[in-house]
C-alpha cells in the first residue's frame, strides 16, 4: 500500500512489556480462522490473502468493540471469494465456521438461525464495501516471491538448493505474514523480499559474489528496498510468531 512503510501500530501492535495488545490477539485468533477456514472450503492462497486483507483493512478502519471479528471474518471470506473470482456458497461458509467452533456439532439446520446468520452475512458484506470504499482489490506478494525464488534458484549451485528448504520456508512465512497487518503497512515486493532473505537466514545460505556485488542481492529485486525496511518486516514476522506461541 501507499502508507509509509512500518509506520502504524496496525493489527501486529504490541502492548505494555511487550505483550501483545489485547487487538492484536484477537486478530491474530480471528486470521487464523480464516486461513483454516478457507482451506476447508477449497479456497487457493490469493484469495485467502485477501480474506485477510479484507479483514485487516476493516479493522484499520473501524473500531473493534463495534463488531463482532468473526462475522466480519466470515463475510470477507464469502467477498474474498467475489474478488478473486473463486465464488463460495454462503451455506458452506456458515457449515465450515459452525464446525470450526463446534467440532463434534451438527451442521446447521436450514431454520430461522442459519437464515438470519446468512443474511447477517451479505448484510456485513454490503457494510466492509461501504467502510472499504469498494477498495477490495490488493496487490499480494505471491507473484513477486514465485518470481524471485526462480531468480534465487539460478544463482545458488544445485547442492545449497537441494538441501535446504528455502522455497518452503518463504512460502511458509508469506503465508504466515497474514496473521498480522504487514500486507497493510508494507509494498508487495518488500514482504516477498523479506520473506526469503528471512529464510535464507535461517538456513545459513549465503548467495553466491555477494561480497563482490555493487549492491546486495535484495535489492536487485526492489530497487527501492532498504535494510530498515527488511528488518521491520521480519521483526513484524518474528514477533507473530511469538504471539503464536503465547496464544493457546
Amino acid at each position: 500500500m501507499e502508507a509509509p512503510e512500518g509506520g502504524g501500530g496496525g493489527p501486529a501492535a504490541r502492548g505494555p512489556e511487550g505483550q501483545p495488545a489485547p487487538e492484536a490477539r484477537v486478530h491474530f485468533r480471528v486470521a487464523r480462522f480464516i486461513m483454516e477456514a478457507g482451506v476447508k472450503l477449497g479456497m487457493r492462497s490469493i484469495p485467502i490473502a485477501t480474506a485477510c486483507t479484507i479483514y485487516h483493512k476493516f479493522f484499520c478502519e473501524t473500531n473493534l468493540d463495534a463488531y463482532d471479528p468473526y462475522l466480519i471474518a466470515m463475510s470477507s471470506i464469502y467477498l474474498a471469494g467475489k474478488v478473486e473470482e473463486q465464488h463460495l456458497r454462503t451455506r458452506d461458509i456458515i457449515n465450515v465456521s459452525n464446525r470450526y467452533f463446534n467440532p463434534s456439532g451438527e451442521p446447521l439446520e436450514l431454520d430461522s438461525r442459519f437464515w438470519e446468520l446468512r443474511d447477517s452475512i451479505v448484510q456485513c458484506e454490503l457494510l466492509m464495501l461501504r467502510v472499504l470504499r469498494f477498495q477490495v482489490s490488493f496487490q499480494h506478494p505471491h507473484k513477486y516471491l514465485l518470481h524471485y525464488l526462480v531468480s534465487l534458484k539460478n544463482w545458488l549451485n544445485r547442492h545449497s538448493w537441494q538441501r535446504t528448504p528455502v522455497a518452503v520456508t518463504a512460502w511458509a512465512l508469506l503465508r504466515d505474514s497474514y496473521h498480522g497487518g504487514l500486507c497493510l503497512r508494507f509494498q508487495a515486493q518488500h514482504i516477498a523480499v523479506a520473506v526469503l532473505y528471512l529464510a535464507l537466514q535461517v538456513y545459513g545460505v549465503e548467495v553466491p559474489a555477494e561480497v563482490e556485488a555493487e549492491k546486495p542481492w535484495w535489492q536487485v529485486f526492489s530497487d527501492d528496498l532498504t535494510k530498515p525496511i527488511i528488518d521491520n518486516i521480519v521483526s513484524d514476522l518474528i514477533q507473530i510468531y511469538t504471539m503464536d506461541t503465547e496464544i493457546p
